[in-house]
């Protein structure tokens, strides 16, 4: 045998006893998937998911038995604090002239005043023309009066001579002159005195002592904390037709249940304005003109099963869908049909049935195992 026939079959034999080590180290590789324990989750062949108890307690895993019933819908609306027009009102200046206090001084914001009280007066300001006009009218009839009162003396003492009637005549034309007098004097001292329309407080003040004012210029607002409403602003004259009641939600995280007094039937900037009325206690919390966001509730109602949104998942067709507890152990997804109620829950109209436990809590990390 040669040389090279020799070196050619040793090689062939190297090659043969190597061949199984390298299958070996190619099935470990870490491209290959790892053995399933029989405890992980783990989805199933039909969609499913198998979970086991203690993983579902490290996933916080909550369900919720539904039931079929009927619904209210409800939807958002942008809301103002606004005045009850019986409990709150204006202050303004019928002239223009300068400020003056009142009789306990210039009203702070918040000072609680009484139906009439007098707030402040306005003195009314006029020009240098129309003042020496007014005193020049008074000097005449002041002179004129003085007159009136000498001819009426004289006629007196002629009573036997004179007729009756001339006689009342110039007591006619004296008391006519002395109620012109005393008007163009009021005239020219008069206080125009800023009242309380109603009972409350002081919700904004303008005044400043010795403030000129023009005529019909506010300068104060009183309204009672324990009527305010709540003025909300439809785009749709479809809902403002369909609103039962609604809720508003306070800073610190009260539900305030309102009752709706009723829509206009003009719109203002392209929408209909909703008042409300709710607790004076909760409201009285609130300020006048502060913004405030509704959850209103519509007379019509929707029959279905109501699940909390955060049941929702989409699956990989962009349908939406929530997990079912079928088993202790297993959840499997269900398409549904929706429709939204609130911020917070939908109805279910399509794709589940009364009695079956949804997952409401950790659906996401279901929607996730693979």
């Amino acid at each position: 045998m040669s040389r090279q026939t020799k070196y050619l079959n040793a090689l062939a034999l190297a090659c043969a006893l190597s061949l199984p080590l390298f299958v070996q180290a190619h099935e470990g590789h870490d491209d290959a998937p790892p053995a399933l324990s029989g405890d992980s989750p783990r989805r199933q062949s039909d969609g499913s998911v198998f979970i086991p108890k203690s993983a579902q307690r490290q996933l916080g895993l909550r369900t919720l038995a539904v039931a079929a019933g009927e619904h209210a819908r409800a939807f958002e609306l942008a809301g103002t604090v606004v005045m009850d027009p019986n409990a709150g009102g204006k202050v303004q200046a019928a002239l223009a002239g300068r400020l003056e206090a009142g009789p306990q001084g210039l009203p702070l914001p918040g000072q609680s005043v009484k139906k009439g009280q007098v707030l402040a007066y306005v003195v009314p300001t006029a020009g240098a023309l129309e003042r020496s006009g007014q005193l020049a009218q008074q000097a005449e009839l002041r002179a004129a009066k003085e007159l009136a009162q000498r001819r009426l003396a004289r006629l007196r003492e002629l009573a036997d001579t004179v007729a009756r009637k001339d006689i009342e005549a110039a007591e006619s034309e004296l008391q006519s002159l002395t109620a012109r007098l005393a008007a163009v004097g009021a005239g020219l001292q008069q206080r125009d005195a800023l009242v309380a329309p109603v009972s409350g407080v002081i919700a904004s003040s303008n005044a400043v002592a010795g403030q000129v004012l023009d005529a019909r210029e506010q300068v104060f607002e009183v309204v009672d904390p324990a009527r305010l409403r709540i003025e909300a602003l439809a785009y749709d004259p479809a809902q403002a037709q369909d609103v039962a009641g609604a809720s508003l939600a306070l800073p610190g995280g009260q539900s305030v249940p309102l009752r709706f007094l009723g829509a206009a039937r003009s719109l203002r900037e392209q929408a209909l304005p909703l008042s409300f009325a709710g607790d004076a206690q909760a409201l009285s919390q609130l300020a006048l003109g502060q913004s405030v966001r509704l959850v209103v509730q519509t007379r019509s109602r929707v029959a279905g099963l109501q699940v909390p949104l955060a049941a929702l998942q989409k699956n990989p067709s962009n349908q939406a869908i929530v997990w079912v507890k079928t088993g202790p152990e297993q959840y499997a997804p269900r398409v549904v049909r929706i429709q939204p109620l609130d911020g917070v829950h939908v109805a279910v109209t399509d794709g589940l049935q009364p009695g079956e436990r949804v997952a409401t809590q950790g659906a996401s990390l279901l929607n996730q195992i693979r």
